[in-house]
């Protein structure tokens, strides 16, 4: 199975709100469901990661792959970009080497083609999801549109990972 199968609940939330959204123009109200779509995102996001390390693992090694798949059982709420390196180096140097190489490639490309940093946008959704589950804050300043953006550009990320865990 595809890691981006587990972005397709996230996907289908915001393809349902979408229009929903547009009929609203009070940006307090459409702003409520900033945390819905963010605590949706980092779901997918923590199941895209799992998927792929699980993968990467079994093509290695099958004691290997279900180790992986115990040991990231627990991933849930650690995929701030620090512990996915952290979590990139237990399988050695070599693949740290290459996804900080990747990413800071696609991270140039992607703000000189798109003028976004997808550190930034992938930071924030986990940020603002945090804020939203943790203690009910929904951030004043930020968009239903932008929570979106965020989510779609913060994908760049996990297939960085993903492009990363290859053998």
């Amino acid at each position: 199975m595809s890691y981006q199968t587990h972005y397709k609940i996230t996907d289908d939330i915001i393809l349902h709100l979408d229009p929903v959204i547009k009929q609203i123009n009070d940006n307090f109200i459409s702003s409520r469901y900033i945390g819905l779509i963010a605590t949706a995102a980092i779901t997918s996001y923590e199941l895209a990661i799992k998927n792929i390390f699980i993968r990467f693992s079994t093509e290695k090694h099958k004691v290997l792959g279900v180790f992986t798949e115990a040991y990231f059982s627990r991933l849930n709420g650690r995929i701030k970009l620090k512990h996915i390196k952290e979590n990139i180096n237990k399988f050695g140097q070599r693949y740290t080497k290459r996804f900080s190489k990747k990413i800071d490639i696609v991270e140039k490309e992607y703000l000189i083609n798109n003028g976004e940093s997808i550190i930034s946008c992938y930071n924030n959704i986990i940020e603002w999801r945090n804020k939203f589950v943790h203690e009910g804050i929904i951030p004043p300043t930020v968009t239903y549109n932008e929570t979106v953006k965020s989510y779609q550009v913060g994908k760049e990320l996990i297939k960085c990972i993903d492009e990363t865990m290859r053998r």
